[in-house]
């Protein structure tokens, strides 16, 4: 704003001194006329536009939707981020605020002293620093205008109540000056001045708009609830965040955004949530990038509606982890987004007692890469699925993916479950936190509040698919539909359970399919498939790690896989299976060719010839 002003008033006189050197004296008076309005137009153009910005990011703005949020990143960030244009201030004109242990020092307007507390009644900047032993800050102001506060090395504790506090203001900026470290560290009860108070209830406790940024640090140590919380909206752009919280880590009401920052949060309730519960538009958080170190006893990152994350390094522990059981009125996820979570990137590291991600709607994931452990399911989302890109590594799950609809586009994904792998069925589960009577076995397994319908799909389009499922491998309470990709499943070693379980049709028209595993509840693709399919159902069972080889009668390889499981069945679909040709199909032997999720790609030999079919059927049996 300063620049601007300064190269408008050079050009002004600049102007001025052409006009000045005119003969006609008539003539230039009136082009200095002309150009003093063309320098007013201008100068107040430049204001307009600031007002503008202000008024466009005082506004709040609807959600982006799933098609903005996969096109446009910019959709991600739907509420203002004017602390980008929080330039137009100076420290040296700001209000110092000194803290001296037990006593308050004020040097400018705006703020008044009673005893060790500040209280800032007028909008403004003001810079804070030192030590205060027993006190707070309070903002109570109803001015317009941004309260602006620089955070410059301070240390506040209070004994009885929030050391920070926003009782009112229009926007509060908090600015972590560079370099500097600020502690707040609250009581462990806090008093009020009457029993039907409440509030406030974080270390940091604001009842206004709320924004932080900076490149300073801020630790939080949350004796009694809350680490930082807005009750209307929070946006975090920058900064160093160590945090410890009796209940919530940080907490925007309407929403949270962070744009940026290096966030350590040690909460006994959720890491980083937004909870408005009255309001469909709100209770969303949107992550653009970061570095997130999460450890809560409830959920990671819960949002009340829709939680975006477009970037960013994610380590979160929530529940005590994969180990540890969740009650059924407890929820203990790694990423929650209750209306949708999307995911364009990120890599994740999560462990969870319950759901790694969770949605009682919608998930869809464009990209990022996951590592995850978790007690309950990996990836679940009451009605959709998608799967677009990213790297998805389930290491231990109840089940890997459920959803209704699922749909596989892309991606790499890798699960490994004691139940089913990739589950398609309705309804919100928790059986892998709460199993209930029954035992495993069949549709859905212990404790799934699941039933069959018409409605349900499993969409394979595209990617790499590798399951290790103690229970079905893929389990669809509908139908399944196969286009294109690599699916490769090691499936059950007992028979209450198959590789393959459908109610519906499953239809192959393209991709590579095989699974292997007990052959009591074994199904192949339906014959009303485009792609042809053979299914071998075994006399005896075959040992883990022995090889199955299918080549043309001339010796041209088709396939080689070496099972991670003992096995009694075998499903293979591929494009390389032509009607009216001979195949032989041989077990055990040994390949010299090296493997990948137990794929060889040539070196076959010595395997024992099991029997020989042609193809004539849209699925061949082998016994």
């Amino acid at each position: 704003m300063f620049k601007q002003k300064f190269i408008l008033l050079v050009l002004f006189f600049f102007f001025l001194l052409l006009f000045f050197a005119c003969d006609d004296s008539s003539s230039s008076n009136q082009n200095n006329s002309s150009d003093e309005n063309n320098y007013s137009d201008v100068d107040n153009s430049s204001d307009v536009d600031v007002s503008n910005d202000t008024e466009k990011n005082d506004s709040d703005s609807n959600l982006p939707t799933e098609d903005d949020a996969s096109s446009d990143d910019d959709a991600y960030v739907n509420v203002d981020s004017d602390y980008t244009e929080d330039t137009d201030w100076d420290s040296i004109d700001a209000t110092v605020i000194t803290f001296k242990g037990d006593s308050i020092d004020v040097e400018g307007p705006g703020a008044e002293v009673n005893g060790t507390v500040v209280t800032i009644v007028s909008a403004g900047t003001y810079s804070i620093l030192g030590t205060l032993n027993d006190g707070n800050v309070i903002v109570n102001t109803e001015d317009k205008d941004v309260v602006r506060l620089l955070f410059d090395d301070l240390t506040i504790t209070s004994s009885t109540t929030a050391p920070f506090f926003v009782k009112s203001a229009e926007k509060v900026i908090i600015v972590l000056s560079d370099g500097t470290t600020n502690t707040v560290t609250d009581a462990s009860s806090y008093v009020y001045e009457s029993s039907e108070e409440d509030e406030p209830n974080a270390a940091v406790h604001s009842k206004a708009d709320l924004i932080i940024y900076g490149n300073g640090t801020l630790k939080v140590n949350a004796n009694y609830n809350d680490g930082i919380t807005s009750k209307d909206g929070l946006t975090i752009g920058g900064g160093t965040f160590n945090i410890t919280a009796k209940d919530d880590g940080i907490r925007g009401k309407d929403f949270l955004v962070i744009e940026n920052g290096s966030f350590t949060v040690k909460a006994q309730g959720d890491g980083m949530k937004s909870d408005n519960e009255d309001d469909t538009s709100l209770g969303y958080i949107t992550i653009q990038t970061g570095y997130f170190d999460i450890t809560s006893g409830s959920d990671g990152i819960q949002a009340e509606t829709a939680l975006a994350i477009v970037g960013g390094y994610f380590t979160i522990t929530s529940g005590g982890g994969s180990s540890e059981t969740v009650a059924d009125d407890d929820s203990a996820k790694g990423l929650k987004g209750l209306t949708s979570i999307t995911v364009e990137g990120g890599a994740f590291s999560i462990n969870s007692a319950d759901d790694a991600l969770h949605s009682n709607d919608a998930i869809k994931i464009n990209g990022g890469t996951f590592n995850i452990k978790t007690g309950d399911d990996g990836v679940h989302a009451d009605a959709a699925l998608e799967i677009n890109d990213g790297s998805i590594n389930i290491t231990e799950s109840y089940e890997g993916l459920e959803s209704a609809i699922i749909t596989i586009n892309g991606g790499n994904i890798h699960t490994k479950s004691s139940d089913d792998g990739v589950n398609v069925a309705g309804g919100n589960d928790s059986s892998g936190t709460n199993p209930g009577p029954g035992g495993p076995g069949g549709h859905g397994g212990p404790g799934d509040d699941f039933s069959s319908s018409g409605d349900y799909f499993l969409y394979i389009n595209g990617g790499y698919v590798y399951v290790d499922a103690g229970g079905d491998g893929l389990d669809a309470n509908g139908s399944i539909e196969m286009t294109g990709g690599t699916v490769i499943v090691n499936g059950p070693t007992d028979n209450g359970n198959g590789p393959l379980d459908y109610d519906g049709t499953f239809k192959i028209s393209g991709g590579f399919l095989i699974a292997a595993g007990s052959s009591g509840m074994a199904q192949a693709p339906s014959t009303s498939s485009t792609q042809y399919s053979v299914i071998a159902k075994l006399s005896s069972t075959k040992q883990a790690g022995s090889l199955v080889h299918i080549e043309t009668a001339s010796g041209d390889e088709i396939v080689t896989f070496a099972p991670s499981k003992t096995y009694a069945s075998v499903v293979f679909s591929s494009p390389d299976l032509v009607k009216g040709t001979s195949y032989d199909i041989y077990f055990g032997g040994s390949s010299t060719a090296s493997s990948i999720d137990g794929l060889y790609d040539g070196g076959y030999s010595s395997g024992s010839k099991y029997s020989s079919f042609t193809i004539s059927n849209m699925v061949t049996e082998i016994r």
